[in-house]
């Protein structure tokens, strides 16, 4: 019998290696601890799913592919904390680590330097995970030195600076880097400068829209204060080619709003193999099929919805009355608090979810109700009833309803480009900083459509002549209770654009025009 199967007899290996659980869209540190005795039985503890419980096989494989031996010894493998339940493929690596450095193949003096994550291939080849840069930020937060995970989140972990990431493609490499035989290469992501060289790259522009200068204007004061939208309008008037258009128009991303962003596309899977920083507003817009869960997040396993994935960007709606009432209703909410809590039997996690809702919708069931040429086939009372889909309370968080009109032939066959997106955005960004200069004492404000009515009786009281124009408008044109404060809010972002300190009369003027769905007689 050999010295190192004496050693072994007499006295248990314990060896550690860490790995990190994503949870909500932050990560845990998970120790993974590997006890080797004398025996031949395999013990997996620590509240592990099925996929971790199958790890067994595939590092049995990878291992044997490889030629490493697997320990004929008596192991036990503890991840702690003990009461985290341990998710995914992604603890394959650090798993295969702990066993060949419990059975003395690997050197075990820089373990405790590095976090390890990554899926096995019965070749031992490594499979991409999920969630890769929250477990970087969390890596660099305890001090490591650096972080090894499958090549393909490579990019994506090396977002975070004072971290050193090594991409591998097989386990044979691990194994080497810490035998001290092969040296690995980091990968280096400059993050800044590719995210502010990406930061204008539009594929769509408003200078290829013809006409609809009256939308146009609206979606710029939408953007300016960060205002949700409802355009209505018949088929081919041109709803989801101007709402597409939107995020080219809307303040660049600050890095601190992009990490956030990429956190939450990197914990759904959605980055890719060139994922680094999202550097472009999200834009989501889901089927009018959805589910519940998949719109707010949640599932078995937690999973960010689409409310957000569109965090830091827009949530389009398109055919609004389409969706489901229970999805509608459950938007209600998010679009209040900005954030979505999800609780389960077995968690409770919570998403950010501060978007921008854009939603689209015909008039009534045929589409034409309101059309300049072609006549409407609906009753009022299914125009009515077509409209009453959606909910007053979600009506009451739509700062602007706009109808879009089909574009005349005469616009159409225009030959002269519109207004870009470029210098429209420009204005957008000077109305945004005029509002972040005015709230900056005002935790959790940064726009006007933010404002409560405490900040709406301090930075958005009309005068005299414009308190008489709204009374007047209110009264003759049948304007609901909730449509004042929601004036006053676009008032004031139509105010930020013209670079006026109060509110003029113009400015409401222009804010009434935004309420069409409002108007009693609307619906006939």
């Amino acid at each position: 019998m050999s010295k190192r199967k004496n050693k072994l007899k007499n006295n248990p290996v314990l060896v550690k290696v860490f790995a990190a659980a994503v949870q909500g869209i932050d990560a845990t540190l998970i120790t993974i601890e590997v006890n080797s005795t004398r025996g031949c039985m395999f013990y997996l503890v620590g509240l592990p799913d099925s996929a971790v419980k199958e790890s067994h096989q595939r590092i049995i494989s990878a291992l044997q592919v490889n030629g490493y031996k697997m320990p004929t010894s008596n192991i036990v493998i503890n991840m702690a904390p003990a009461d985290i339940r341990k998710e995914g493929s992604a603890y394959d690596l650090p798993l295969a680590i702990g066993m060949l450095a419990a059975n003395e193949t690997i050197q075990s003096d820089k373990l405790d330097r590095y976090l390890l994550m990554g899926e096995l291939s019965l070749d031992g080849s490594l499979q991409p995970i999920k969630g890769a840069l929250p477990i970087a930020i969390k890596a660099r937060e305890l001090g490591f030195e650096g972080m090894i995970l499958p090549q393909q989140n490579a990019r994506e972990a090396a977002v975070v600076n004072n971290l050193t990431v090594y991409g591998v493609e097989n386990l044979r490499e691990v194994v080497e880097f810490f035998n001290g035989n092969q040296e690995l290469a980091p990968t280096i992501v400059n993050t800044r400068e590719e995210f502010y060289a990406r930061q204008n790259t539009f594929d769509l522009d408003f200078a290829d829209v013809k006409g609809q200068e009256n939308v146009k204007r609206a979606l710029e004061v939408a953007a300016a204060g960060g205002h949700n939208v409802l355009l209505i309008g018949s088929p081919g008037s041109g709803k989801s080619m101007l709402a597409k258009r939107l995020p080219s128009i809307l303040p660049p991303l600050s890095l601190g709003e992009s990490l956030e962003t990429t956190k939450i596309h990197s914990v759904a899977g959605k980055l890719g193999k060139d994922g680094g920083l999202i550097s472009i507003r999200p834009f989501r817009d889901p089927h009018h099929t959805i589910s519940n869960v998949a719109m707010t997040g949640g599932g078995s396993f937690p999973q960010p919805g689409e409310i957000s994935l569109a965090h830091n960007g827009v949530l389009f709606l398109d055919e609004l009355p389409e969706f489901s009432r229970n999805v509608l209703e459950v938007l209600r909410q998010p679009l209040e608090d900005r954030k979505i809590s999800i609780s389960r039997v077995k968690c409770n996690v919570e998403y950010p979810a501060s978007f921008m809702l854009v939603a689209s919708m015909n008039p009534c069931p045929c589409g034409y109700y309101n059309h300049p040429t072609k006549p409407c086939v609906c009753s009022p009372g299914q125009v009515q009833k077509y409209l009453n889909r959606i909910s007053g309370p979600l009506l009451d968080r739509i700062d602007l309803q706009i109808e879009v009109t089909p574009v005349p032939f005469e616009k159409m066959s225009d030959i002269c480009p519109g207004e870009p997106s470029v210098v429209i955005r420009e204005r957008v960004v000077r109305a945004r900083q005029l509002q972040q200069e005015r709230y900056a004492q005002v935790p959790g404000v940064y726009c006007n459509a933010q404002m409560n009515s405490k900040l709406l009786s301090l930075y958005a009281r009309p005068d005299e002549r414009g308190l008489a124009l709204l009374k007047g408008a209110m009264t003759r044109l049948n304007l609901s209770a909730r449509a004042y404060d929601r004036i006053l809010k676009v008032a004031r972002t139509i105010a930020d654009l013209e670079g006026c300190e109060s509110i003029q009369s113009a400015h409401l003027a222009e804010a009434i025009g935004y309420r069409n769905l409002d108007r009693e007689d609307w619906a006939g």
